[in-house]
């Protein structure tokens, strides 16, 4: 199933963030740019590295008015005990949900039922509720913060200026493409 440009479900959770618990829903996401960073547990191995990472980057997500969530099939009562335990995990400042019934994690097709836990999903949404970057990894594989912030500022730069696109690499302030017939052939 293709989730790209696809409306994201309705949703209510609750969440750990800064030392409390709080109830997201999509209404939360309205007028923003929004990642959803799904993960397979609290307390396993290479989780912490990712969240640590996108804790170490999250004032760059923030000041481009983007807002992380991450998400795991595990409860809020977890996140917090995780939290508490973990020095990497106490650098988080961005919403922890729970998604223990696993609504979200299907909904974003990451679910993997057999083990009711979720693949390693990254998806950006617009300020629409409209989800434009997929990335699905191996629960083996880890992601870069970094890589993902570029991607996202390729997303709000296309979302803000009609007409072009960006191509592989594309960082901002360098040249982006307009398609047309003049550039069929000649990249």
């Amino acid at each position: 199933m293709n989730l790209i440009n696809t409306k994201i479900t309705d949703f209510s959770v609750q969440a750990y963030v800064n030392d409390s618990f709080k109830t997201v829903s999509q209404d939360d996401l309205k007028g923003k740019w929004s990642v959803f960073f799904f993960y397979p547990a609290d307390f396993t191995f290479v989780c912490p590295t990712e969240l640590g990472d996108m804790a170490d980057n999250y004032e760059k997500f923030r000041a481009l008015g983007v807002e992380i969530y991450s998400v795991s099939t595990d409860t809020h009562f977890t996140h917090k005990a995780w939290h508490d335990a973990s020095e990497t995990i106490k650098k988080i400042k961005f919403p922890m949900l729970a998604d223990p019934t696993a609504h979200l994690s299907r909904a974003f097709g990451v679910h993997i039922e057999a083990e009711g836990l979720a693949n390693r999903g990254t998806f950006v949404v617009n300020p629409d509720g409209l989800i434009k970057i997929v990335e699905v990894n191996d629960n083996g594989i880890g992601r870069n913060a970094e890589e993902l912030l570029r991607k996202v500022q390729a997303a709000q730069f296309v979302a803000s200026h009609k007409g072009e696109v960006c191509p592989a690499k594309w960082k901002p302030g360098q040249e982006t493409l307009k398609p047309g017939l003049n550039l069929v052939g000649k990249i």
